[in-house]
């Protein structure tokens, strides 16, 4: 056992890299037992030794989680998507398929994708192997979208896409949830917008790989939309496979880390959280409760409704561009710049939002941009305005998405069953406008009521972060003025520690 003067010693030695990982240095007055301990495997190594291993084992993860999950979002796009490229293709024809007919095909996946995205996140919060359980819905969901392409009728490609969503809905929510089991909370909005990243890198180049696919049509006897489905699913499934081998589980079990980088990994996310998960001490009936009796839930839940309302035209975007009057091949390559842009903006908005340690203006200021890009969608179907606005509006709402979702990650405290359950409510209620807005593309090409009702929203979301920033803001005065902030606030050890909400 180590004498009284030498743990203090060792405390000291990390009492500024514990305020570097996002949490001030507790203090000798919090109670050792509650407070997160320093393993064994770290102690009496300097700052500059602790610096080290910090960024090596947060090298380490990045780049073997982060290209993984980016990988699977994007084929989770192009198999989500592909319907709008199978339109341009012929489906319709094809299938006589009427304008309602298509718009419930697209909405029906919704249908699916919101109703598990609860208990499939309460599971992978409980498993040993989060990770891999993605991979293999990924592969499931592969291969229903490679069964799409034998369809030959509107109720066989109904029941395909609401298999679909049931599929789909594990991945998001749980990448997620993923992703913030090896960050700390002011790591994740990068993090986050890295992985948005990979939808947006879907719509980005879905388009330029479907015209590949197409020109396959005919071959076999088969359309070209049928080859696009089945190409596509069939890469989805080889891809899981491989990455079931490698992806990251748990912080406990990441593969190339040493030892001392897997301690200081889950020491560091422990500090961030103020103490240990009692992950497997809370039941997941009691975590649902805390999740749904949580006010920053519905808050949060709010912006992102705004947000993903705003954001439905994707959905449709290459049937929007295709009201510009270019031919197939054009329409399908002019879909890539939007989202090329998008990528970037993304990113740029998640780092700078991590750097100033602040959320509310890096979603609120792009959101400006949303509500510019549908004012002109909605006053004129001129084709350089239009195709102005369908440029910058990717970039702007989906900007805003990533730090909602980091803004999310940070606010709601509690363990990681919690979390993972507010992620997956939150996620599936938002994504329910998805199965409405698909009606709203009626009235080719103004398309009028969809692009009002993306307005309104965009208001809206501006009005519900400015309330979740006011009420953040009042429970950051309470915590300053020692008061209770009730049993959705933070634990004892995080005030201890200094904790405040991000704003």
């Amino acid at each position: 056992m180590t004498s009284l003067h030498e743990d203090r010693a060792s405390i000291k030695d990390v009492e500024k890299h514990t305020e570097d990982v996002g949490v001030p240095y507790l203090g000798e007055n919090v109670d050792r037992h509650l407070a997160v301990q320093l393993p064994s495997s770290l102690q009496g190594l300097s700052e500059d030794e602790l610096t080290v291993i910090e960024k090596a084992g947060t090298r380490k993860v990045d780049i073997l989680l982060m290209p993984t999950l980016v990988a699977l979002y994007i084929l989770n796009y192009l198999d989500r998507q592909n319907i709008s490229s199978a339109k341009i293709a012929g489906i319709n024809k094809d299938l006589h398929l009427s304008t309602t007919d298509y718009n419930t095909a697209v909405s029906v996946l919704f249908a699916g994708y919101v109703s598990l995205q609860v208990p499939s996140n309460m599971l992978a919060s409980k498993i040993s192997f989060p990770g891999v359980y993605i991979c293999i819905m990924c592969a499931i969901w592969g291969i229903i979208s490679g069964a799409t392409g034998a369809v030959q009728s509107f109720a066989g490609l109904a029941v395909c896409r609401t298999i679909l969503g049931f599929a789909e809905a594990a991945f998001f929510p749980g990448a997620v949830y993923l992703v913030s089991t090896f960050y700390t909370k002011r790591q994740m909005a990068l993090r986050t917008a890295i992985l948005y990243s990979g939808s947006q890198i879907g719509n980005a180049f879905g388009g330029l790989f479907a015209l590949a696919i197409l020109k396959l049509g005919g071959k076999h006897g088969l359309e070209g939309w049928r080859w696009l489905f089945i190409v596509e699913g069939v890469i989805t499934v080889v891809l899981a496979g491989i990455f079931a081998t490698f992806i990251p589980n748990k912080p406990s079990t990441v593969r190339w880390l040493t030892q001392q980088e897997r301690d200081h990994l889950q020491y560091k996310l422990e500090v961030d959280r103020g103490s240990k998960d009692a992950t497997d001490e809370v039941s997941v009936a009691s975590a649902f409760k805390m999740a749904v009796t949580d006010p920053k839930t519905w808050l949060l839940c709010g912006c992102l409704q705004m947000n993903y309302i705003a954001a439905s035209v994707t959905n449709f975007f290459p049937v929007v561009v295709n009201t510009l009057g270019f031919n197939r091949t054009i329409t399908l390559a002019i879909t890539c710049p939007p989202y090329v842009l998008c990528c970037a903006a993304v990113i740029i908005n998640g780092w700078h939002s991590d750097k100033k340690n602040e959320r509310t203006l890096h979603i609120i200021c792009p959101f400006i941009f949303t509500v510019l890009g549908n004012v002109i969608a909605v006053a004129t179907t001129n084709t350089a305005a239009r195709y102005f606005a369908m440029c910058i509006l990717p970039s702007s709402f989906y900007s805003a998405s990533i730090v909602i979702l980091s803004w999310i990650s940070s606010s709601i405290t509690g363990p990681a069953v919690k979390r993972a359950i507010v992620y997956a409510v939150i996620n599936a209620l938002c994504n329910t406008p998805n199965i409405w807005t698909s009606y709203l593309y009626f009235n080719a090409p103004k398309y009028t009521a969809a692009f009002g009702v993306d307005l309104a929203s965009a208001v809206g979301l501006i009005c519900f972060a400015t309330a979740t920033h006011l009420y953040l803001k009042k429970q950051n005065r309470r915590l300053e003025a020692g008061e209770d902030t009730g049993k959705h606030g933070p634990s004892a050890v995080q005030i201890e520690a200094g904790f405040r909400y991000q704003l």
